[in-house]
């Protein structure tokens, strides 16, 4: 679609704030109207818009995307995004070390035990962490706990988690960027601790490195989304 308007404004609606090209409002894919819950996040979403060239390229519209997902996917099939998003208590990654490996043992455990001792003390849980790849069950109660957490969550802040926990394959790691108690890019680091030990090793392909900086992207776009709905 070609860039139609030539002005972008933020309104507010009673709680909420939406969007004005000229003086169409803006709409999600699926033709709701595209609200917004806060201030801070409606002027960077109308920034997104204002920055459109000649045509519209929504990979350079990531807080819209997230907005848009909230909306038209999230708000009708919440049950399925907090089943999916909760999911990753089960299987995640701080949970699983290195069998055999002494030394990338003993970094998963000075890199990754920190962030599992928070989250023991921050929700009263416990883990149990496996050496080797074969999946072991969490406690039941550590998994209710959490995914009554992550069912306490908005829509909007569930579309980000939905992007977040895939591309992080940990709950906790998340939980910890919601909490605000871990910096974006500091946690994309030690998600990709297990990633930087093999490039280490034995180096690392142009495609790998491709690879790397485009998921590194999304997840930082996705913390931006998430922190942006608390500062309103």
């Amino acid at each position: 679609m070609k860039r139609f308007w030539t002005d972008v404004c933020v309104e507010a609606v009673g709680d909420h704030f939406t969007i004005r090209l000229d003086s169409r409002l803006v709409k999600t894919p699926l033709k709701a109207d595209l609200w917004l819950p806060n201030a801070v996040l409606a002027e960077a979403v109308a920034a997104e818009w204002e920055g459109v060239g000649e045509k519209i390229d929504p990979a350079a519209m990531p807080l819209t995307g997230f907005a848009n997902a909230a909306i038209d996917r999230v708000g009708p099939e919440r049950a399925t995004f907090i089943d999916a998003v909760a999911g990753y208590s089960e299987t995640d990654c701080f949970c699983y070390r290195a069998d055999g490996q002494d030394a990338l043992l003993a970094r998963q455990k000075a890199i990754w035990d920190p962030w599992l001792n928070w989250a023991r003390k921050r929700y009263g849980v416990e883990f149990r962490v496996v050496e080797g790849i074969m999946h072991k069950a969490q406690p039941p109660e550590t998994l209710a706990k959490l995914r009554s957490e992550v069912a306490a969550r908005s829509d909007f802040e569930l579309a980000a988690m939905a992007k977040l926990t895939h591309l992080a394959g940990s709950l906790v790691a998340v939980l910890a960027l919601l909490e605000q108690v871990g910096e974006p890019q500091e946690m994309w680091d030690v998600l990709c601790l297990d990633e930087d030990w093999q490039a280490e090793q034995w180096g690392a392909d142009d495609f790998a490195i491709k690879n790397r900086r485009d998921r590194e992207r999304e997840f930082l776009d996705a913390a931006k989304f998430l922190g942006m709905l608390s500062s309103g």
